[in-house]
């Protein structure tokens, strides 16, 4: 890689980035014409220094002798007066600069923010295998944040600053144009150090912004899984693996601010020479200026050394925000679900065909399902029994394109699911897994949800009935309005996973998937859940992956699945007579749920 292409790369993001303030645009300029007043009040700071040394001399004299209403005007008035005008439109500057940008910067972080969350929103289940959610937290957090610095400081400083320092240069050349050209002879030697610091503080933001994500990826872990800590004693490991998440962070951080802290001083000594050299010139070649011409010329040139110096420092406020918005931008980037399908349809008959169906999941070379045939009618119930890792629930993820197949046919109602809208597809089909999800809010938004926000509540009532859920809804503190907590930690697991059934029940679709979905019941409330289930798959088509044989054995089919094949196929009666793989797992005890997972037929 040659020198220059990080610098175009870091140019390309900024600019990619800048565009977000194209809709702020009108606000932008307000900001920016706040700022070039402010620059212009530092020249007229330094002018009016040379009014107060000549002043001390003769303070009579009139300030603007040739215009009139003016020019009885002394120094002695004038001075002071000016002083305080000139306060007044640097803070009228100053205002309008810092308000409208921070309106503007805001405004991008969040437009930034809900684009980057949006994604997340479409984005296909494998970038959520293959990205860890610390990392992908981080990024709508952390990483927006190190892009606000770029946005707000970064533009502050170069507009602000940049404008101080041309408006100083442009008053200098006016004063004494020979010493002027003289101090710019230091700017390459500057340019150097700044374009060197540069390319160290994006290496080193990226660092940060890794090590930032696995501090919130091993607090989230932790956090979301901190019954396993402390029923197998892991907050020793935890704290160990915290501590050095933290500790790799804060190292990375100690090192941009050692570049930073060894940059600032080096620049200021390259200047202050360059002061002392402009000092020395001055006083030997000040010829007939006046002291007063003097010393206003020495401020001015005085002033100059902080905006530079800020304006070297924004280059790691910019790096570090080069750093995030390329994180950002990658994940915006990404490509969306797969979605060119048209077929929209508002009711759907059920009926399912899948043919020669092979998967392997992308990246990987394992085929995980190998020629899979066979067909749901509606009002058939379907179940797909196996060991673990034997394909059911990869299976039961690919009829809702959660992931996408390339080999074989799914048909829903004699129509390639690929041909059909992703929405409209989903609104046909309830999945209800043996990992619940349920939102921090009232048990009927975790009913109601999504789609079915608006679904009236004697139905959602009427659906929480039928998965024998209403009676424990009913002696929450606040019924159906009870907030449930994070995932529902307030519920018992199958309390929660009852809220799961009431939630496919309500949704009402032709096509049912429970998934493991009664694996978290005691037997009393599977028997009631097991007499809703059998209300709810008439007329539906209901494919089940479950190790109960109460809830498998009235399966109109079974598929037995071993190594992502189908290695038989029949009822409960004629697997048990062909005394196979059903029937060893039979043996085994399919229907004791402890035996069952002892043998890990799940």
């Amino acid at each position: 890689m040659t020198m220059s292409q990080p610098e175009t790369s870091s140019m390309k993001i900024y600019m990619r980035l800048l565009t977000y303030v194209v809709p702020y645009v009108s606000v932008f300029a307000l900001s920016i014409l706040g700022f070039v007043i402010f620059a212009s009040t530092q020249p007229m700071l330094a002018g009016i220094l040379k009014y107060f040394v000549d002043g001390l001399t003769n303070p009579q004299a009139a300030l603007f002798p040739k215009i009139p209403y003016l020019r009885d005007l002394q120094l002695l008035q004038a001075v002071p007066l000016l002083l305080v005008l000139i306060a007044a439109w640097q803070g009228l500057g100053s205002f309008l600069g810092n308000f409208y940008l921070a309106k503007v910067t805001l405004g991008l972080v969040h437009d930034l923010r809900v684009e980057l969350f949006n994604k997340l929103l479409v984005l296909p289940n494998r970038y959520f295998d293959t990205h860890n959610s610390g990392h992908l937290i981080s990024r709508i957090t952390f990483n927006v944040t190190m892009v606000t610095g770029a946005a707000t400081d970064a533009i502050k400083t170069v507009i602000r600053e940049g404008l101080t320092v041309v408006f100083l240069f442009g008053y200098l050349l006016w004063m004494n144009w020979k010493l002027t050209l003289v101090m710019l002879a230091i700017l390459p030697i500057i340019a150097l150090m700044v374009g060197s610091a540069s390319r160290k503080f994006r290496k080193q933001s990226k660092k940060i912004q890794v090590a930032m994500g696995d501090v919130t990826h091993v607090a989230s872990e932790t956090i979301q899984g901190y019954r396993v800590v402390r029923s197998f004693g892991g907050e020793p490991y935890e704290r160990e693996r915290f501590a050095k998440a933290s500790q790799s962070n804060t190292d990375k951080q100690l090192t941009m601010n050692k570049t930073s802290a060894v940059y600032t001083p080096m620049l200021q000594v390259v200047i202050y020479t360059a002061m002392a050299a402009l000092m020395f010139l001055v006083l030997l070649l000040r010829g007939d200026a006046s002291p007063g011409d003097l010393i206003a010329y020495i401020t001015a040139a005085g002033l100059l050394p902080k905006p530079i110096r800020q304006l070297s420092e924004v280059s790691s406020t910019i790096q570090k925000g080069v750093a995030g918005a390329e994180s950002i931008f990658e994940q915006l980037d990404e490509v969306s679900e797969v979605d060119a399908g048209t077929v929209e349809r508002d009711r759907v008959a059920g009926e399912l065909q899948v043919r020669n169906l092979s998967f392997t999941y992308p990246g990987t070379d394992r085929q995980v399902l190998r020629d899979i045939n066979f067909t749901a009618s509606p009002g058939q119930m379907i179940a797909l029994v196996g060991r673990s890792g034997s394909g059911k629930s990869t299976l039961a993820n690919l009829i809702p394109r959660f992931y996408q197949h390339s080999e074989g046919q799914v048909l829903l109602d004699g129509v390639e699911i690929d041909q059909y809208r992703l929405g409209n597809l989903r609104r046909h089909i309830a999945q209800v897994n043996q990992n619940v999800t349920l939102f921090n809010d009232t048990v009927h938004a975790n009913i109601a949800y999504g789609d079915l926000a608006a679904a009236p509540r004697e139905a959602v009532e009427t659906a929480a009935a039928d998965a024998y859920a209403k009676d424990f809804i009913d002696q929450l503190p606040h019924g159906f309005d009870t907030e449930v907590g994070e995932n529902g930690v307030m519920l018992s697991g199958g309390q929660r996973q009852r809220l799961a059934i009431a939630r496919a029940l309500l949704k009402n679709a032709p096509v049912l998937i429970l998934d493991e979905a009664t694996s978290a019941l005691d037997t009393e409330s599977e028997r009631h859940i097991q007499a809703a289930l059998d209300q709810v798959m008439k007329g539906r088509t209901t494919l089940v992956i479950a190790h109960r044989l109460t809830t498998i054995e009235k399966a109109d089919l079974i598929l037995v699945m071993d190594q992502g094949q189908i290695v038989e196929r029949g009822t409960h009666a004629q697997l048990l007579a062909q005394n196979g793989y059903y029937a060893r797992l039979h043996a085994m005890g399919l229907d004791e749920p402890e035996m069952a997972k002892a043998v890990d037929i799940t």
